[in-house]
């Protein structure tokens, strides 16, 4: 395979310089053991001159300085011998190991590589996860070019927090059980819950946004890195975990057991891996060899293993036979010989009657049928020279056929070129065919029935003919002057592959050939046990006579005397025959010995004379004889001390412990390698480890249980071990062990072994206390529940190690007994693990955020300890909030991501959270103890809590629960009460001090109290109190507390309305204050604030609500008839002026008589106008002032209609009083005027028609214009002021 190389010259140096440098410190360490012995100039006297000169050069400053002691020279070098012979003897050991497995991955006939395995991911180390971290962190900070919403960043910054910052995700890939994989199942379970919460969306489905956020997340994930490189990537890792090459193969185990790659070549060269029939040959002698162990061992009693009883022993010598027999079997259903291409191949499990009884020789005889060959043969035609005779326009042609068969013919072509290059296929079962090629023109004449025949050739080739082209001379036909014919053609004769090898021997046999004559042989494999050596002649499909090979020796020998013909010799012998065989070159006979030393499975390996020589003469300069490039690779070998684990004896060596090391050490190698293996070992690995096992009769017990124990070592370390590999080597162990039939053992292996059950019982306890230590720390061992249902697999593998034998299932309360301590001891483990978190981050807050260190002089001295010391109250109630929030993060963590795995032991978990809580609860007690009296600052804790464990159905009302109720219960009571007192106060104080300046929907007294209701209404909802009762008794209090709180508010309200009302002017001055319109908005928000303050649907507490209700509906009423009557009272005050107009009142009399002189001389103004402007301006600053500040449109529609139909009224009752007297003019003007601009004013401000054209509006109407038209008949005029345009006039 390999060919020597510069390279391997100089790995060879480099051998030789090791070797010397191992050997040089025993002839050291032999000299300073005697120190008295006198230097000869050896190594001692070489080292004794350097120690002097150091002592002497250092002897210059001063006194001499003391020497170790000869003794204690002597121990160290003893130390470092004994070092380098543990060293040279763990190499060779590797070396010979190497040796085995190399044979395993070189001809494979009992096992393959699997190919359904799960696919290993990616493992991820702690640089990869801190570049992760930095990529969440950056786009966390806006630094990368991904859109995405707010909810996609606060998801994102909920998995940085809490996975990817976690202590637990760190010890995890340190353990090794982390990969890329893990990350993403994680953030996808992470979202689920967030994506199902969020509302929908139309046209957008939440599948499409839980896609969305994956690919976002993959992008944050992966960086900047090419995704088709990284796709690239992973095809090619999961390629090599799938498949491996035998190339490979081989450097992954140099890998492993730490050999060079010039070992590896020289052993690969020397061993021959890449002839199948040397490998099948060794696997014959090794099963052999096998074979005359166990019959050794059964007739003379060996050493055998000490079994769990007596009756195995000879239970033990069948399993060995079988064994071989099944390995034979498997051997002898492999192909004859396989390509060149690595593939394996379906084994038959089969037996084989020939292979399972060796000694019946009739069974076993060969026919001369059994060993008929097919050869290929290809021949190429490719021209002719020395064609002369013919014309150049001649068409000639060629016939090919091998003797027996078909005839060929090539194409025609011109006598001046017969040039064809054509190939003929032919198919002979003669190993000495006759090929005939002949050459032929066309003939002329007209008669003429053939073309003439101008020369042939006849050979004969064999599979060791040259290939290429090769000139032929031909024999010329009668008639043909051209006498020199020659013809140029190749013959290819394909080597069959049961063909091993061929040529020209002489032979003189006792049996067979029995006369000493040269003859043609074929070395011919019928089956991986049966071949034969077979002579043909010419042109014959069966072999002349033929040697059946099964016992035979082959060796080289010493020239025969009497012999002539062959230069060397060698022989084949058998107890009763001896052939002696003769060939003319060393090359070939040593060929020829090696097939026949392959072929006959012989222990004894024949050595060629040459290497005896060159043993025996070293430094010899005589010249050698040829020899094959497999002997040149063997003499390498031995020259760099190879040889001795070549020619080792497999069946000398405790492959049991062989098998173990290079277990331990591929485990080692399996996990340090990229992939998240937790344990399990590649295909490759597998395959080659199988390979072992059934090769060299590894017991699969103990296979298994040092598979167990160095997972168990690596698991008790820390590593990240999968539960179902132990759940898989344990079952197959505790089956061999507990089995008490033949076929209850998975291996079909009956005997059971002392040491085998007592590492069972050892590795049993070993793994009961992994699993214990396990489930106790299930947060840790399995953080967020990976690797995916490991920890389920866990408690399955739990309860299998608990079982006594393989039958009998562990009673269902003994297994709850030891989970319910491991889930005990895990609460007070997961509890004081996360105190300390909480400690750890709350004294780092303290040492930087306490006052004392803002003071330099005061620092110095001050240590972390001195800081828990001067925490408050109020410090420690936040602590215990953050470790509230840390205790729900945990429980909701193990519901999410453990709760299944515990889902038959669901009662347990529940028990271990409620184990948590308690421990927590001391804390919490604590805590609230050193609070001061009448603080409510420790409500949050109560409602963080509660909200948790109101939503969990297994907490709700359980043993914490009630105990956190009956804490927090008087502290609600007492709250309640405080509050109540303090409204009532802040409502008593607030009147007393109010203003009546509107302040939001009301005043500034009122938004107090009906804030501060609502506020306690929704905290005391916001408890969320679970006990049914005392939550309803809570409701009802607070309705009530809040009815009599506004009904207080609403009579003091009345109170000040109609006292404000009382000390304004009874005049047309009298302006509706502001404040009179924030008291009906006091009213109106009472209004609204009881509908939600003080309702409640069900029961007697819907009385509350009425009767408040129906308060504020009364008291709206009176301040509405309360400002009515004041607005009558100003009118009364206008038609009181009005009515010193009277008619036959002197004032009137002498009004009229001043105005009549008076207006002869001077333009006297109209009287009265004042008084109506004055009036009219009044109506309309009132109505504008309630209808902007008034909120409540009813109300003000209520207020309007009393006012115009009380004041309608009241003008009409006046006027009816005047029914018998006329009007002064002055009266009817000014009452005109106000009729006429009331009536207009009103209407717009949306009184309805109805109550504007009243009965009394048209009785005032009417004697209005009436009154009007007696003026203008009397007066002359009204001077532009009348009724009749009165609905369309607006300026008069």
């Amino acid at each position: 395979m390999l060919d020597p190389s510069s390279s391997e010259e100089e790995g060879d140096e480099i051998l030789e310089v090791k070797r010397k440098e191992v050997a040089a410190p025993k002839s050291v360490g032999g000299a300073r053991l005697s120190p008295g012995r006198p230097s000869d100039g050896h190594a001692v006297g070489g080292l004794q001159p350097r120690a002097r000169g150091s002592a002497s050069g250092s002897s210059g400053g001063g006194g001499r300085p003391s020497s170790p002691s000869p003794s204690e020279g002597s121990d160290k070098e003893k130390e470092d011998l004994g070092k380098m012979q543990r060293e040279e003897a763990e190499r060779k050991k590797r070396l010979q190991l190497y040796v085995f497995v190399m044979r395993c991955i070189a001809y494979p006939f009992n096992a393959k590589q699997p190919t359904d395995m799960a696919r290993r991911q990616q493992k991820i180390n702690k640089q990869h996860l801190q570049t992760v971290k930095d990529r969440f962190q950056a786009f966390l900070n806006g630094e990368t070019q991904i859109v995405a919403d707010e909810a996609f960043i606060n998801a994102v910054q909920s998995y940085y927090e809490i996975f990817l910052k976690s202590d637990r995700v760190s010890r995890m890939v340190q353990s090794g059980g982390c990969s890329a994989s893990d990350s993403r199942e994680v953030f996808k379970k992470h979202i689920e819950k967030r994506v199902r919460s969020l509302p929908e969306i139309d046209g957008l489905s939440k599948e499409t946004v839980l896609s969305s956020w994956i690919a976002k997340f993959d992008t944050i994930y992966r960086g900047e890195e090419d995704p088709r490189k990284h796709q690239q990537r992973m095809t090619a890792t999961a390629a090599s975990e799938l498949i491996l090459s035998k190339d490979q193969l081989y450097e992954m185990f140099q890998q492993i057991l730490g050999i060079k790659k010039f070992e590896h070549q020289l052993l690969y060269n020397a061993c021959q891996l890449d002839n199948p029939d040397e490998q099948a040959a060794q696997i014959r002698r090794e099963l052999d060899g096998r074979l005359q162990m166990a019959d050794q061992i059964a007739r003379h009693g060996g050493r055998f293993p000490r079994f769990a009883s007596r009756e195995m022993e000879p239970m033990f010598i069948e399993e060995l036979r079988s064994s071989v027999n099944l390995l034979m079997a498997n051997l002898e259903s492999m192909p004859v010989s396989k390509g060149g291409e690595f593939k394996l191949q379906k084994l038959k499990r089969g037996h084989n009657a020939s292979i399972m009884d060796m000694g019946q020789e009739d069974e076993n005889t060969l026919s001369k049928s059994d060993v008929v060959l097919s050869f290929t043969l290809e021949v190429v035609i490719v021209e002719v020279q020395g064609l002369r005779s013919l014309t150049p326009n001649r068409i000639v042609y060629c016939t090919m056929e091998v003797e027996g068969g078909h005839k060929l013919q090539t194409d025609q072509a011109e006598a001046s070129k017969p040039i064809w290059g054509t190939q003929g296929d032919f198919t002979t079962t003669q190993p000495l065919p006759a090929v005939k090629v002949k050459l032929f023109t066309e003939s002329t004449g007209v008669l003429a029935l053939e073309d003439k025949e101008l020369g042939k050739v006849v050979l004969h080739p064999t599979p060791n003919s040259p290939k290429q082209s090769e000139l032929h001379k031909m024999t010329v036909s009668k008639g043909c002057p051209d006498n020199d014919l020659r013809i140029k053609l190749a013959i290819r004769m394909d080597k069959p592959q049961n063909m091993k090898h061929c040529g020209y021997l002489w032979a003189i046999g006792k049996i067979l050939w029995k006369r000493w004559k040269k003859r043609y042989f074929v070395l011919v494999q019928v089956s991986q046990y049966t071949f034969a050596m077979c002579s043909y002649r010419e042109k014959k499909a069966e072999p002349v006579e033929l040697l059946q090979l099964d016992g035979y020796t082959v060796d080289y020998t010493d020239p025969q005397p009497g012999l002539d013909g062959g230069r060397t010799f060698f022989n084949a012998v058998k107890e009763g025959d001896t052939v002696i065989f003769a060939s003319d070159d060393e090359q070939d006979r040593i060929l020829w010995v090696q097939a026949m030393y392959r072929a006959t499975g012989q222990s004894h390996k024949p050595v060629p004379p040459t290497q005896v020589q060159k043993l025996n003469s070293k430094g010899s300069t005589a010249p050698q004889l040829d020899a094959p490039i497999s002997q040149f690779y063997a003499d390498r070998a031995q020259k760099h001390g190879m040889d001795e684990f070549i020619s080792a004896n497999p069946c000398n060596f405790d492959h049991g412990l062989l098998f173990e090391l290079v277990q331990r050490l591929t485990l080692d190698h399996r996990l340090n390698d990229s992939y998240s293996c937790l344990g399990w070992f590649s295909p490759g690995q597998v395959f080659v480890l199988d390979e072992y096992c059934a090769r060299y009769g590894v017991r699969g017990c103990h296979r298994h249980l040092c598979y167990l124990s160095d997972l168990l070592e690596r698991a008790e370390n820390g590593a990240m071990i999968d539960p179902t590999l132990l759940h898989y080597s344990f079952a197959f162990c505790a089956s061999h062990a507990h089995g008490n039939r033949y076929t209850s053992r998975p291996d079909g292996i009956g005997t059971v072994t002392e040491e085998e059950k007592e590492h069972f019982e050892e590795i049993k306890q070993r793994l009961r206390g992994l699993l214990e230590n396990q489930i106790t720390h299930f947060r840790y061992c399995f953080p967020f529940g990976r690797p995916e249902g490991a920890l389920k697999a866990t408690l399955s593998l739990f309860e299998r190690v608990l079982m006594k034998d393989i039958v009998t299932p562990v009673p269902q309360e003994e297994v709850k007994a030891v989970i319910h301590e491991c889930l005990e001891q895990a609460a007070l483990v997961n509890y004081q693990r996360l105190s300390e978190y909480a400690k750890l981050e709350g004294k780092k807050r303290e040492m930087y955020e306490h006052p004392v260190f803002c003071l330099a002089s005061q620092v110095m001295d001050l240590t972390i300890q001195n800081v828990g010391r001067l925490v408050t109250p109020a410090k420690k109630l936040e602590d215990n909030i953050r470790l509230a929030e840390l205790v729900i993060e945990v429980l909701q963590q193990n519901e999410e991501h453990h709760a299944e795995a515990f889902a038959w032991w669901s009662d347990l978990m529940v028990e271990h959270a409620e184990t948590f809580l308690c421990l927590y609860s001391a804390d919490m007690d604590a805590t609230l103890e050193v609070q001061p009296p009448d603080s409510w600052d420790s409500f949050p804790v109560f409602q963080l809590l509660n909200d948790f464990m109101r939503m969990d159905y297994n907490l709700c009302n359980g043993k914490f629960h009630r105990h956190l109720q009956d804490l927090y219960a008087p502290l609600v009571v007492r709250y309640v009460d405080l509050m109540e007192s303090s409204i009532a106060q802040s409502i008593h104080r607030g009147f007393q001090r109010e203003s009546w300046e509107p302040f939001n929907n009301g005043s500034g007294t009122s938004e107090d109290l009906f804030w501060k209701l609502d506020a306690l209404q929704t905290f005391i909802r916001d408890l969320h109190w679970p006990e049914e009762e005392f939550s309803k008794h809570l409701e009802t209090r607070l309705k009530l507390m809040s009815s009599d709180m506004i009904e207080s508010c609403v009579k003091r309200t009345r109170v000040a309305f109609e006292a404000k009302l009382q000390k304004s002017s009874r005049a047309t001055d009298f302006r509706v204050p502001q404040s009179i319109c924030t008291m009906f908005n006091v009213m109106v928000d009472a209004r609204a604030q009881t509908a939600k303050l003080c309702a409640v649907d069900l029961g007697q507490e819907r009385q509350y609500h009425s009767q408040i209700d129906d308060l504020i509906e009364e008291t709206v009423k009176e301040m509405i008839t309360l400002l009515v009557a004041k607005f009558v009272v100003i009118l009364e005050s206008v038609l009181a002026k009005l009515s010193r107009y009277d008619e036959g009142t002197l004032f009137s009399s002498f009004l009229s008589f001043t105005v009549k002189a008076a207006s002869k001389y001077v333009d006297v103004p109209k009287p009265g106008m004042d008084v109506a402007d004055g009036y009219v301006t009044f109506v309309r600053h009132s109505q504008d002032m309630l209808r902007e500040k008034v909120n409540e449109e009813v109300y003000i529609e209520r207020l309007f209609d009393q006012w115009y139909t009380s004041t309608m009224n009241l003008l009409g009752t006046w006027l009816t009083d005047r029914m018998d007297l006329q009007l002064h003019l002055h009266q009817l003007k000014i009452l005109i005027r106000v009729v006429k601009k009331k009536y207009r004013d009103f209407r717009l401000q949306g009184v309805l028609d109805s109550t504007l054209n009243s009965k009394m509006y048209e009785t005032v109407r009417n004697r209005l214009t009436l009154e009007e038209a007696t003026a203008s008949v009397r007066e002359g005029g009204m001077q532009g002021i009348t009724m009749r345009d009165s609905d369309e006039d607006g300026d008069n």
